[in-house]
């Protein structure tokens, strides 16, 4: 029989105060980083997360290359946000394509897609669920 994984808590209304699960990247009083926070909801909630992710990335790439080819001066743009120089010039290399340039700021805005991935889908699920669109959370045994 293989060892159980623990899983970090996660409290729904059949579990009680008492029954609660470490998670384990928070042992060492460190607070998980945004990939692995994006991980544990990839998992938790599954297609859903996915879904949403790749929906708000392939919009935002749609954006930053819709704003490239209009002839907005992106480095500009980037320094006024508060963009670090040296990162911008890094991302930014003189002579790239359109698509390219695009990507690159689209990168740079990561933490920022996963910070909003990390805050809507759980609510997003929350209310598919109330509506009966999904099923209730099976209880852990």
């Amino acid at each position: 029989m293989a060892p159980r994984k623990q899983s970090s808590f996660v409290q729904d209304a059949s579990s009680s105060p008492g029954n609660e699960v470490p998670d384990p990247s928070k042992e060492n009083g460190k607070k998980p980083n945004k990939s692995q926070q994006l991980k544990k909801v990839f998992k938790e909630y599954g297609a859903v997360a996915v879904g949403f992710h790749v929906g708000i990335s392939l919009m935002s790439l749609g954006m930053f290359y819709l704003a490239v080819t209009s002839g907005v001066d992106m480095t500009a743009l980037l320094f006024k946000l508060g963009f670090d120089e040296a990162l911008v010039q890094s991302k930014l290399a003189a002579g790239t394509s359109t698509f390219v340039l695009a990507y690159a700021i689209h990168k740079l805005f990561a933490p920022v897609r996963i910070s909003i991935t990390l805050v809507s889908v759980p609510f997003l699920v929350r209310y598919f669920r109330r509506t009966g669109l999904f099923k209730p959370p099976t209880p852990n045994p």
